[in-house]
């Protein structure tokens, strides 16, 4: 069983870069509030990294 991680975009992504936009976008967060579940893995982990000043994220 693998171990998942939950995300909530907390803070909007207008104004941010295409870098930051794209990010979001393949962790599948388009709305703020929405939450998705993912399952935890090093390269999920490395888009949470870069966007964590927008995101709340749930063990």
């Amino acid at each position: 069983m693998s171990a998942e991680v939950k995300i909530t975009l907390v803070r909007s992504h207008i104004g941010k870069p295409t870098s930051i936009k794209a990010v979001l976008n393949g962790l599948g967060l388009t709305k703020r509030q929405k939450t998705v579940t993912l399952k935890d893995t090093p390269e999920v982990r490395g888009m949470i990294n870069k966007v964590s000043h927008l995101l709340k994220v749930d063990e």
